[in-house]
């Protein structure tokens, strides 16, 4: 009987270490910025699209910011990634927003740049964060002349404080952005300033 029992004690333990192994090595959560809302009606100069980032947004990692605690220290979630840099991602969901093509994929006279500062969800507590973009946008002539030029800053509260209310509140951010562009492109087509990009 007591060999039988040994056995089995040996079993579940071995069970429970296999287990506690497979959780451990489970591939992170991949996370992309979804479908992006309808896109601008056409009518309007067309611009090409040029999204670039810092070194410190090269990678794949989801970046989180203590605020409380260390806000000049930037982290990145371990169980979660994204599934292309912020840059790429910011890119196309832009793009298919503002009906822009990508820089290289269409015959047009201008280029929208965004320069990325920042792309993080930051905690201002333990259980309150908020996804914080913030993007400089230029408008380039044909021989890249500076036509117009704007900074927008852009924060939305997270869900949850986790990767995924961090995706959704960044995933907002950059819908935000995108409603707040094409009113300065509508604008800046108002008044005139973009006369150099109508084809």
């Amino acid at each position: 009987m007591r060999i039988v029992l040994g056995l089995l004690a040996c079993v579940l333990t071995a069970a429970c270490i296999t287990n506690g192994r497979r959780g451990a090595d489970a591939p992170p959560a991949v996370y992309d910025l979804g479908p992006a809302p309808a896109p601008a009606s056409a009518g309007r100069p067309v611009l090409a699209l040029d999204v670039r980032a810092p070194a410190w947004l090269d990678g794949e990692g989801i970046a989180y910011r203590l605020a409380y605690a260390e806000p000049a220290r930037r982290n990145d979630y371990s169980r979660a990634r994204w599934a292309a840099p912020p840059a790429g991602l910011v890119r196309q969901r832009l793009g298919e927003g503002l009906g822009l093509a990508a820089l290289g994929q269409a015959r047009v006279r201008c280029l929208l740049r965004v320069e990325l500062d920042e792309f993080a969800q930051v905690f201002s507590g333990p259980r309150e964060a908020r996804g914080e973009l913030r993007a400089r946008l230029q408008i380039l002539d044909r021989g890249r002349a500076l036509l117009a030029e704007e900074a927008f800053a852009v924060a939305k509260a997270s869900p949850s404080p986790d990767a995924a209310g961090g995706v959704a509140a960044l995933t907002g951010a950059v819908d935000e952005l995108t409603s707040r562009a094409a009113v300065w492109r509508a604008n800046l087509a108002a008044a005139g300033r973009l006369k150099a990009c109508e084809e």
